[in-house]
């Protein structure tokens, strides 16, 4: 009998050291962590507004965390590409992406992703959010918000908008602003931000919803004139521009953000020691200031309140486009 009972004992007291050992080992793993490089995955060709955004992070990252910050490129399909090869990384912290609204909270609105954006991910931080900038020519009689929506009350004078493209966050704000002012136009979409400024200057478009970072040198040189800003807020690169809430639709918004992301089910302990870096990288004067050169503003979210954004603004796009039946070209 006294055997049997000390075999037992003996065999529940190495089942607790082995658990003991675990948990100990894996404290000692996540407190080390980073031991190697991250890849960071950007879904958009270097040079553009992720890419801007993501390495004066990055850099001031590598340094806090004692480990280099690897750009790793996979442009095409809207930033789709670059989920799913989030979205199937191991979930060990060794692998994260700037994502944005476009592949989070647009496309799986418009077509079939083999990710979910609401379970295939952790949220980490976000980096900026802003809103897109309604623009006309120089010359154009419209002052203000006001004035524009008179002259298109005009049946006499159809009128249409440019945006970079089919589905992008411009074409959504703009189709939630028709919704929301009653007002109709003809959406003309160009191959690109670029090419759209052209067009506006050139008067073949009288009004154009841009994204703030396109819009600024213009604005600065008088050749556009912005009439009002999609966000909720102001934005800080153009604080004398009302937002649409402002000038008579009052809860509008149409905000677009950055954000990092790394795949389902990381460690706790591994989201909650990046989540603190990228919020004490964010606080630095010279990175906010990199963000607002892009047109957005630096924004601290839990990763709980992330979460919550992208299922909000999933649910606000996704009525947007069933409303204005847009597809995924």
């Amino acid at each position: 009998m006294l055997p049997s009972l000390l075999n037992q004992f003996l065999k529940k007291s190495l089942i607790v050291l082995s658990w003991v050992a675990f948990a100990t080992a894996s404290t000692l793993s996540f407190a080390q962590y980073p031991e190697k490089p991250i890849r960071m995955i950007v879904g958009y060709a270097p040079g553009g507004a992720a890419d801007n955004l993501i390495r004066p992070v990055s850099d001031r990252l590598s340094k806090l965390l004692g480990q280099s910050v690897v750009m790793e490129y996979h442009p095409g399909a809207g930033g789709v590409i670059a989920a799913d090869i989030l979205s199937r990384a191991p979930a060990d912290g060794y692998t994260l992406h700037i994502t944005d609204s476009g592949p989070m909270t647009i496309v799986p609105k418009m077509k079939k992703t083999s990710y979910n954006p609401m379970t295939d991910f952790s949220p980490i931080a976000m980096v900026g959010i802003g809103g897109t900038l309604m623009v006309t020519p120089a010359n154009s009689p419209a002052t203000n918000l006001k004035t524009l929506i008179e002259l298109m009350k005009d049946k006499s004078k159809p009128w249409s908008y440019g945006t970079s493209g089919i589905g992008g966050v411009g074409h959504l704000a703009a189709e939630q602003f028709q919704l929301a002012s009653g007002v109709k136009m003809t959406h003309v979409p160009y191959k690109g931000g670029a090419p759209a400024i052209v067009e506006l200057i050139g008067g073949h478009v009288p009004l154009l919803f841009s994204s703030l970072g396109a819009a600024a040198p213009h604005v600065l040189s008088g050749r556009i004139k912005p009439l009002a800003v999609t966000s909720l807020k102001r934005s800080s690169m153009f604080p004398d521009v009302p937002t649409l809430a402002e000038s008579g639709y009052p809860n509008f918004d149409a905000s677009i953000w950055f954000g990092i992301v790394g795949p389902a089910k990381m460690p706790q302990p591994i989201i909650d020691k990046l989540t603190t870096a990228f919020n004490t990288v964010l606080q630095d004067p010279a990175v906010q200031e990199s963000i607002r050169k892009e047109g957005y503003d630096q924004i601290s979210l839990t990763p709980t309140q992330m979460q919550a954004q992208i299922n909000q603004d999933l649910e606000r796009w996704g009525k947007v486009i069933k409303s204005a039946n847009i597809t995924y070209d």
